[in-house]
């Protein structure tokens, strides 16, 4: 990953997480909206929804050591710190989140449960086999070397442990899913890229085959593209309010941008080009 996008990255994120926060709380993730995507619930709710049914469906019911990699704001982290009683620790690239989810745990008097650091995914500061789940929610999306990235996830995973990882793919390009991209398929993702700053997305397969070259045991994979894409409609709805407006004013041009563009990611599902793809396994 070049510093120049762990630059924007972060910046992205330092300048519009504040503004999420006040929108829509704790948890920068989708909603789950069941799974033919029609139940209405209220949106927060929606979120810890999705945390909990990925817990279910990836058969998670104890945990001490939690890694939460891509953190934002603390909000899986401190979750799952209380679900399970356990030590979580969470990464991001944005100073602004650490921070964030440092007071936010502080305020919950969870700061003797949770720690939140500036650091590389690709290249994380700690030893080999330090935690027994590694949770990876919309954040390989952003990793310009996606097997490195689940090489780093493997590595921290200590023997027994699990890895539960939810990212943003593209569709399949097998012949029964359409082919390869086509050529206006890959310019709307190249817009997608542009505004929240991703190097590229792959297909959900792709992820299967490197967790299989890991040697990850029980490697399940699901698609919750028609469970979660509601969400987009609701936050376009969202943006529409007076204090989301006035904060996206004083948020800046980045945060402005990602707003405007938000019907990418409705129409990318909308499509069928945008998948909400979950991978878990056992090392």
């Amino acid at each position: 990953m070049s510093a120049t996008l762990y630059e924007r990255i972060g910046q992205f994120y330092d300048s519009s997480s504040s503004l999420w926060e006040q929108v829509w709380g704790e948890h920068m993730h989708h909603g789950y909206y069941g799974t033919d995507g029609k139940q209405r619930k209220e949106r927060r709710q929606a979120q810890i929804d999705l945390i909990e049914e990925l817990l279910q469906w990836a058969d998670v019911e104890q945990a001490q050591h939690i890694l939460d990699v891509g953190c934002g704001i603390g909000g899986s982290s401190l979750y799952l710190a209380q679900k399970f009683d356990a030590q979580a620790t969470g990464i991001t690239l944005s100073s602004f989140q650490a921070n964030r989810a440092t007071q936010r745990a502080q305020a919950m008097g969870l700061s003797q449960k949770a720690e939140f650091l500036v650091a590389n995914a690709q290249n994380m500061p700690f030893a080999d086999n330090s935690f027994d789940f590694v949770w990876a929610l919309e954040s390989g999306e952003h990793m310009p070397d996606k097997v490195k990235f689940m090489q780093e996830c493997y590595r921290v995973l200590q023997p027994g442990g699990k890895l539960v990882m939810v990212t943003w793919c593209h569709r399949p390009t097998d012949a029964k899913s359409g082919g390869i991209l086509t050529a206006d398929e890959q310019k709307h993702l190249n817009e997608i890229y542009q505004v929240y700053h991703l190097p590229y997305t792959i297909a959900l397969p792709e992820y299967e085959a490197i967790a299989r070259n890991l040697n990850l045991n029980s490697i399940r994979t699901a698609d919750w593209s028609t469970a979660v894409a509601p969400f987009w409609d609701v936050v376009i709805d969202s943006a529409l309010n007076p204090t989301a407006i006035l904060g996206l004013i004083l948020s800046g041009w980045e945060t402005i941008q990602a707003a405007l563009s938000l019907g990418l990611m409705q129409r990318g599902y909308q499509r069928g080009l945008i998948r909400f793809g979950l991978l878990c396994g056992i090392k």
